[in-house]
């Protein structure tokens, strides 16, 4: 399902421009003139994400999140604001803003920043919180691979044994205590980045390539860490351990 998108921009070739781009990444955009049509169009759906201009018409951006979150709203809240003091960001925190970017700003930078505000907000909402190591021992199997947690190192047999990043270490613990289930990208970026990461999920998808080097036979047919096309990923369930 396309996630939606609520856009209050009053120039209008800056809010063409954001629709443009947000619609090319396949989100649903609803846009607003100024801050009091927001806040007649934010009730008529349900939003996953704000994107707000601080200076506008009728109802600032600050307005409007006033109002949202005083009746409720969760939902995500990014402002956009030609002011770069550090006062104004200040108060747009305060009134329950999520993330805050100045102009001008780059198209990467923006669609990074919404992604992970898209992926907190899900996690708030009750997407599955991921153990990223309690729930494996110190020394434990990734397909054939047996990894220590303790060296950060990943041995397959017959062959000796190879360094982990600390971010590689997590994402296998993550896999690992999860095998046999299907993990989305979200779940994953939650968990081994943290839900306030601002970055996307060729970052995850680039981890797990390098990942597949160090604990798969052949990485390029990789039976460990099996890509579900269009989800995310799975770790194959060791058979010598015994079901719990």
């Amino acid at each position: 399902m396309k996630a939606r998108i609520l856009i209050a921009e009053d120039d209008s070739n800056i809010r063409l421009g954001l629709i443009a781009t947000l619609e090319s990444e396949g989100y649903e955009v609803t846009a607003a003139s100024d801050g009091a049509q927001a806040l007649k169009l934010y009730p008529q759906n349900k939003y996953d994400l704000v994107v707000l201009d601080v200076m506008m018409p009728k109802a600032s951006g600050y307005d409007v999140c006033r109002e949202l979150r005083a009746a409720g709203a969760t939902t995500p809240v990014l402002f956009l604001t030609a002011k770069g003091e550090e006062v104004d960001k200040v108060v747009g925190l305060k009134l329950g803003a999520d993330d805050y970017m100045v102009k001008p700003f780059g198209v990467r930078e923006l669609l990074a920043r919404v992604e992970a505000l898209l992926r907190r907000g899900r996690a708030s909402s009750g997407a599955a919180s991921l153990a990223a190591g309690a729930a494996v021992p110190a020394i434990f199997r990734l397909g054939q691979a047996e990894i220590d947690r303790r060296t950060f190192t990943a041995q397959l047999p017959g062959r000796a044994a190879v360094v982990l990043t600390a971010r590689e270490l997590k994402l296998a613990e993550v896999l690992a205590a999860h095998a046999g289930e299907t993990l989305t990208r979200d779940q994953l970026l939650n968990a081994v980045w943290g839900v306030g990461y601002a970055g996307t999920t060729r970052t995850l998808d680039q981890h797990v390539a390098q990942l597949r080097k160090k604990v798969e036979i052949e990485a390029n047919a990789p039976n460990s860490i099996i890509t579900v096309h269009g989800v995310g990923y799975r770790a194959a369930r060791d058979e010598r351990q015994a079901p719990v």
